[in-house]
């Protein structure tokens, strides 16, 4: 199962795995952030035999980082990977959106959260989760094998 709030780096995922095996793909409705760690812990509860894949922003990441603890404490088995480019992304893209001009520089470090950098491996790991870091291509394909065969939580912070 793959739940999806990669949003700005993701836009293709779905297209890009309609090749693939069967797999249950979850999207979010609509208008929402920070849904698909809590939704991951509700997919893997509802069905344990099987794993969850994560794909999540680090902005959306950052409204329920508490979730890791539960996917931690339960011991679901859930790969999160984090996709970490210290920003909110869909935020500016949606005030480009709607035709509202950038702000001064009070308003633009709102949408910067990469000041101080969140370290999503350190965070991953006081929560009691398993995880790597992925700079390069080949890194994340060794981590991703890695996250695959952990029998439980594990995260991938790539950054980008």
């Amino acid at each position: 199962m793959v739940v999806d709030e990669s949003i700005t780096t993701g836009r293709s995922f779905l297209a890009d795995t309609a090749g693939s095996r069967p797999h249950d793909w979850i999207l979010p409705t609509g208008g929402s952030i920070g849904y698909a760690l809590p939704c991951a812990a509700g997919a893997a509860i509802a069905c344990p035999d099987r794993k969850v894949i994560v794909l999540e922003s680090d902005g959306s990441g950052m409204y329920t980082p508490q979730a890791l603890w539960t996917h931690a404490r339960e011991q679901l088995d859930i790969l999160t990977i984090v996709f970490a480019n210290g920003k909110y992304q869909i935020l500016r893209n949606e005030m480009s959106n709607v035709g509202a001009t950038a702000g001064g520089p009070k308003a633009e470090a709102l949408m910067d959260i990469g000041n101080p950098r969140i370290d999503w491996v350190s965070l991953a790991r006081a929560f009691g989760v398993e995880a790597f870091r992925a700079a390069t291509t080949d890194e994340f394909v060794r981590h991703l094998q890695a996250g695959l065969a952990v029998q439980g939580p594990a995260l991938i912070e790539v950054t980008l």
